[in-house]
């Protein structure tokens, strides 16, 4: 296969994975504490050299660019805008930190997202999946639906004589952060409590997505065209070779 075929079918290798980033982000636009992903691009190896025939500074016919490839796919956790919901079981949190939840398989995980809600036994949880919230020791936060209950800034609830703390954790790096499905997040690392005089929770308010419907869609145009103009390269020159090759056979 010609060389600029290598380079223009790694671009649009590229632009769909990018594409399919992009795509995802636009479908959490409206998901309380999602997190965006933003891909990574890096100058490509020829192929001779991704394929071992040749070294890189070999000053050779292959030690040339090769196009780009994505090479991760990183997650953006800045802090996203909080809505007012007057909802009492919504909350954010205000700076660092991830919820508690417990999952299916009954690990911890993480998450921002605070749109919780009372299930038929009174305990606290999820909307999406109704996995229980938990505490910071482990429990799971268990409510009387017909008895009032508090909330103080710093996390706490009370309710009749009975106090749990909201399970909030931050993880030593954010890069340690993985997704898991469901708004969720597994730490690869160690993760530690946040300390009580920066614990500080919103209730009422929710924490909204860090996906911007604008520049989404503007970076799904710009990726469409690329994609576009690396697949109309390769039509261009699979035209010339098949041409080429025509003239060959004729004379």
């Amino acid at each position: 296969m010609p060389y600029g075929m290598y380079i223009s079918a790694e671009g649009a290798a590229a632009q769909s994975q990018r594409l399919e980033v992009i795509a995802n982000n636009l479908a959490n636009v409206d998901t309380a504490g999602f997190k965006q992903d933003v891909p990574t691009f890096q100058a490509r190896f020829t192929e001779a050299i991704q394929r071992g025939f040749d070294q890189p500074q070999s000053q050779s016919i292959n030690d040339i660019g090769g196009g780009v490839k994505v090479i991760d796919v990183e997650t953006d956790h800045s802090i996203g805008q909080f809505q007012r919901t007057g909802n009492d079981s919504d909350f954010a949190i205000n700076g660092e930190g991830f919820f508690h939840i417990r999952g299916d398989d009954g690990q911890t995980y993480l998450s921002r997202a605070g749109n919780f809600a009372l299930n038929t036994e009174g305990k606290l949880v999820t909307q999406n999946g109704h996995r229980p919230v938990l505490d910071q020791s482990g429990r799971e936060i268990a409510l009387a639906p017909d008895q009032p209950w508090n909330v103080s800034t710093d996390g706490f609830i009370t309710q009749s004589g009975t106090t749990y703390a909201f399970g909030m954790s931050r993880p030593q790096s954010m890069g340690d952060l993985v997704k898991v499905g469901q708004n969720m997040f597994r730490s690869l690392g160690p993760v530690e409590a946040v300390p009580l005089a920066e614990r500080e929770v919103r209730q009422g308010y929710l924490e909204k997505s860090g996906a911007n419907p604008v520049r989404q869609m503007m970076a799904m145009i710009e990726t469409t065209r690329a994609f576009e103009a690396n697949t109309r390269m390769i039509q261009n020159q699979d035209t010339m070779i098949g041409s080429l090759l025509s003239r060959v056979l004729r004379s």
